[in-house]
C-alpha cells in the first residue's frame, strides 16, 4: 500500500489509464460530496466490503479515500489481504481534498 499525499495522488490518477477511485466511507458521507469519478464501497459493511471488493478487477489500479485517510488505510491493507496489488491511500481524505468535488 502506497500512502499519497494529494499532490501525488492527484497526479497518479490523472496518468494512470488503469485508475479506479474508490471512495469507502459510507453512502450518506458519499452523497454529501465526491471526488469526481468515485466509485462507493462502504467499508463500515464488515463482509458486505469484502464481497463487493472481491467483485472488483484486480489488474486495476485503486486509488482510495476517506474522510481523513484511516479509513482508506485500512481498507488499502483488506484490499492486499485479498490479492490487490496496487491500492494507494490518499492522506487526509476528503477533509483535506482541494480538487473537484462533485455532489
Amino acid at each position: 500500500m502506497k500512502n499519497l499525499t494529494q499532490d501525488q495522488w492527484s497526479k497518479e490518477v490523472e496518468e494512470d489509464k488503469n485508475a479506479v477511485i474508490l471512495d469507502v466511507r459510507t453512502e450518506e458521507e458519499f452523497i454529501e460530496g465526491y471526488i469526481p469519478t468515485a466509485t462507493n464501497i462502504d467499508i463500515y459493511k464488515g463482509q458486505g466490503f469484502l464481497d463487493e471488493i472481491e467483485k472488483l478487477d484486480k489488474s486495476k489500479n485503486y486509488y482510495v479515500y476517506c474522510r481523513s485517510g484511516a479509513r482508506s488505510a485500512q481498507a488499502c491493507a483488506l484490499m492486499k489481504q485479498q490479492g490487490f496489488e496496487n491500492a494507494a491511500n490518499l492522506m487526509g481524505g476528503i477533509t483535506d481534498w482541494e480538487g473537484e468535488i462533485q455532489k
